[in-house]
This record gives C-alpha cells, sequence and structure tokens, in this order.
C-alpha cells in the first residue's frame, strides 16, 4: 500500500491472521461497551478490543477526526469523546485490522496506515521532551559518575538508561541499588545522549517529582511498542538474562524494577 493512504474501515468485523499466543482468534470482538460511548470518567478505562479495564496512564486514547480519521490523543485533551485502546503495538495493529476503530464509534472511519510506527514514535518524542525538561529544570544529570552521586545522596526518585548500554555496566551502575529505585530504559544511548548536548549516554537520573511520574508513564507506555507481551500474558519475569528486568506498571510493582524499551547491546556506561 503506498505511503500515506489510508485504510477506509467499515461495520463489519475484519479477519487478520494474529502471530504467536497474541492471535486475533483468541480475542472477543469490540463492542460499544468498549468504544465511545463509554463514559470518560473515573481513574480506570474499558479497552475498545481486549474489553480489559485498567489505568488509563497505561493506555492510549484516540478520536475521530475531520474527515473522520482516527487520531491518536496521547495527552488526553482533544475534545469528543475517545475510544481507548492498550498501549500496545500489537492491540493497535489488530484493531486495525479488525475494524475496532469503526465498530466502537458505529461508523465509517479512516485509519492511518502507518497508525503504530507513528505512535511508537511519537511516545518516543514524549520521552525525550520529559527528560529534556527535567534537565533544563535541574532535575536530572547524565553521566555514570554523576548519576551515582544523585543516587548516592537520595536526590534520584528515577534512574533512565540506555537500552543498548552495556549490561555489565548497567549492572555495575545499579550495584547496590537494585529494588531501591525504580529503572526505565526507553532509548538508545545516541538518543539519551543528544538530551544532554553529547553524543552519548547510558545513565541518567531524574529527582523525585512530577516530570520522574511523567517519564515513567511514557516509558511505560513505549514499552508496550517495543516489547509487547502476548496478548493475556504479563511482563512479570520476562527478560531471561541476569540484568534487573522485571516489568512494571508504570504506577505500582517493585521499587527497582525496569520498563525495557529495546535491548541490551553494546555502549559502555557513560
Amino acid at each position: 500500500m503506498p505511503k500515506g493512504r489510508l485504510i477506509t474501515t467499515d461495520l463489519e468485523p475484519h479477519s487478520a491472521s494474529g502471530t504467536g499466543s497474541g492471535s486475533v482468534d483468541q480475542l472477543p470482538d469490540a463492542g460499544p461497551d468498549g468504544g465511545a460511548d463509554e463514559p470518560e470518567t473515573g481513574p480506570l478505562r474499558r479497552c475498545a478490543l481486549t474489553r480489559e479495564r485498567m489505568p488509563k496512564e497505561r493506555m492510549i486514547r484516540f478520536v475521530i477526526g475531520p474527515g473522520d480519521i482516527v487520531v491518536p490523543d496521547l495527552a488526553a485533551r482533544l475534545p469528543g469523546r475517545g475510544i481507548w485502546l492498550s498501549a500496545r503495538g500489537d492491540v493497535i495493529e489488530i484493531a486495525r485490522a479488525r475494524g475496532a476503530f469503526a465498530r466502537a464509534c458505529r461508523r465509517k472511519v479512516a485509519v492511518p496506515p502507518d497508525l503504530t510506527s507513528g505512535l511508537q514514535a511519537a511516545l518516543a518524542r514524549r520521552v525525550v521532551e520529559h527528560i529534556g525538561l527535567a534537565r533544563r529544570a535541574g532535575q536530572a544529570v547524565a553521566g555514570f559518575a554523576k548519576a551515582r552521586e544523585w543516587l548516592a545522596a537520595g536526590r534520584a526518585g528515577l534512574i533512565v538508561q540506555a537500552s543498548d548500554g552495556s549490561r555489565d555496566e548497567r549492572t555495575r551502575f545499579m550495584a547496590g541499588w537494585v529494588g531501591k529505585v525504580r529503572v526505565v530504559t526507553p532509548l538508545d544511548a545516541g538518543r539519551l545522549g543528544a538530551v544532554f548536548g553529547r553524543d552519548h549516554t547510558v545513565h541518567v537520573a531524574v529527582a523525585p517529582g512530577r516530570l520522574a511520574d511523567l517519564l515513567l508513564i511514557e516509558a511505560g507506555r513505549l514499552a508496550g511498542f517495543t516489547e509487547p507481551e502476548p496478548i493475556g500474558e504479563t511482563r512479570d519475569g520476562a527478560g531471561g538474562d541476569d540484568f534487573p528486568r522485571e516489568r512494571i506498571s508504570p504506577h505500582g510493582g517493585p521499587s527497582g524494577s525496569t520498563v525495557d524499551g529495546g535491548t541490551t547491546k553494546r555502549q559502555a556506561g557513560r
């Protein structure tokens, strides 16, 4: 399909081939109770595909814009009734294939063909923006030595590490602090370093507060696109290496766990 074209979906169920244990055949059809008629009140929202109710911070809101085009609303502020989906790449793709957006709002809609990749890129930008805000506010430092100083002084509420950082270096950095502070790995070392005017960096410490909380939320949503677990399973215990990689909700779970936004590969700590 040429880039830039829209997929127009109707109200009839669509079929698609699933992969792994997240096959679309294992999912219920999305109905009106998971769509735009669901009241947008309280802390929970219902996924229009899986029907699961979960904290809205773990989901993505969509609205229908001009021309009946599906528009992501990552800040959940656009006017109109929202359609909520779990913040996971596989859920978004299956929702596209099965016409979940059209069924939720009970009319034909146009779905951008690059919706999933566009969302992943947008979430990564939001992570970069929050880290940048923290840096400019004096609430974030980069580099092994400075970030360790913040840890030792009790000034770090969140650690951001590069997803492609050296496993040994990341483990050495967290020595003595596993289980005491949360860790996220949403960006590679090049993109993380660029926020601080460096070629690359692997370790960033962020002070406790609103920016750290927002960064944890966005890193959690981004992880659903970079490493989504099969539908019906959880992230707990995934990983399989000796680096602490226990997956957490952005709003709970043990301190010291990680929301991993990529694979551990090569960069030395810096």
